[in-house]
């Protein structure tokens, strides 16, 4: 009755959330993509561009926790639709920056709405799915990420192309087309989600119950329930220093790699086609590393070699002059940082619960988060400096070098349960 109940629950709840989160991605990072145009349009510099694409995580991460109590207070359904329509129309509002200072004012309103989708689905998810199956379900939500920028990629060149109709140019049709959907499955959250499995019309009552006792055991086993213990607690304060790191790695290629290709002198569709090319094998690599730490276990050695895998590829990618070559190893280092990022977020719910695991996960996200400003914005900050990309890939590298030997210790504070196979 479990698994018939996991396949119900993983048919009704992870399309509709996988889709949201790829246009969560794709509003967040398709600005790589439009400062093809807009740069020039509204008179940004490169360190201007990375600070306005980074700028959002600031109220991001300073409302990540709020909002994620407050969906644990208010129920996940609602909570999970405010923050899609709000988005939506923050994100599609990008078409009117006039300039630096209303780009950077819209982002930051991006952040604020924005903010709580990410560890609150994952924390959502958490309630719905018994751990062993716990890994999967979240590599086929994380898939959103690379398919984001694979789809969309090329997507948002086309929609460059569109420059001049109705008055508007290519990049303000661009924000406004990808922007509103989010509106509309704010809406269909709304219709087809539930707060929790008691609710859901779509389980029988036996499946209902089988997977409610097989939740209640894993969760008679765990030790954290309050809020403040969690967030002190040394684990947590270790996977949210890794969460930075791999999202300074990953947002610092996939926001600059549009403007990396273009100095290679190729056009914009050649540009949106190459620069989505990684993801197709990310989003490969990301669901295989998924099904074998799923299938052997081993949590902290697989989030230790997908770090390693992403610092390898950074500093290989700047010893080629060929493009590429580079393109080839930047694409290993976001399998990497991809892949990281999926084992990481089913570690801490091994040791928390409750209130604990909406607010725990939510702070490892809102501090990590805060990599995905420091990545544009060093990568940018370097490129004006010193007229290279080279630079900052190396700076990239040596953050997630640093991150591994943090994973590393993880096995010194996390116990064998913890890191058995599902």
């Amino acid at each position: 009755m479990v698994a018939s109940a996991v396949v119900k629950n993983t048919r009704r709840l992870v399309p509709l959330l996988g889709v949201a989160y790829l246009f969560n991605n794709l509003d967040r990072t398709s600005v790589g993509i439009a400062a093809l145009q807009m740069n020039e349009a509204i008179g940004l510099s490169a360190t201007q561009f990375g600070w306005g694409a980074g700028i959002l995580f600031f109220s991001y991460c300073l409302l990540e926790v709020p909002s994620n109590m407050m969906m644990y207070r208010v129920g996940a359904r609602r909570w999970l639709a405010r923050i899609m329509i709000t988005w939506g129309l923050a994100a599609a509002a990008t078409a009117f920056a006039v300039g630096p200072y209303s780009f950077y004012a819209i982002r930051l309103l991006l952040g604020v709405f924005e903010s709580g989708f990410f560890p609150g689905v994952i924390w959502y998810i958490s309630i719905w799915f018994p751990a062993q199956s716990r890994t999967g379900v979240l590599a086929w939500f994380m898939t959103a990420t690379p398919a984001s920028s694979l789809i969309g990629n090329p997507l948002s060149a086309s929609l460059l192309r569109m420059d001049g109709v109705w008055g508007l140019a290519g990049w303000q049709w661009m924000f406004l087309i990808e922007g509103l959907p989010a509106c509309l499955l704010g809406g269909l959250c709304l219709v087809l989600l539930a707060d929790t499995p008691v609710k859901a019309s779509w389980l029988t009552p036996p499946e209902r119950d089988a997977l409610l006792d097989e939740l209640a055991k894993e969760k008679h086993d765990k030790v954290k329930t309050d809020l403040w213990a969690a967030i002190r607690d040394v684990r947590v304060l270790m996977l949210t220093s890794i969460s930075f790191a791999f999202t300074v790695a990953s947002y610092g290629i996939g926001i600059w790699l549009p403007l990396i290709l273009k100095s290679h002198n190729l056009n914009n569709m050649q540009i949106g086609w190459l620069s989505a090319a990684p993801y197709f094998f990310v989003t490969i690599g990301s669901l295989f590393w998924a099904r074998l730490v799923d299938c052997k276990g081993q949590k902290i050695y697989n989030l230790v070699a997908a770090l390693m895998l992403g610092a390898i590829g950074l500093v290989f990618s700047v010893a080629f002059t060929s493009f590429i070559p580079a393109l080839i190893c930047m694409t290993l280092a976001l399998i990497g940082t991809i892949s990281a990022r999926t084992v990481l977020y089913t570690i801490p719910q091994s040791f928390l619960t409750g209130p604990a695991a909406a607010g725990g996960i939510a702070f490892i996200n809102s501090i990590g988060a805060f990599g995905a400003f420091v990545g544009p914005y060093m990568v940018g900050f370097l490129k004006d400096w010193t007229g290279s990309f080279h630079i900052g890939m190396i700076g990239m590298a040596i953050i997630l070098i640093v991150a591994t030997g943090v994973a590393c210790s993880l096995r010194l504070v996390v116990t064998y349960n913890d890191d058995a196979p599902a």
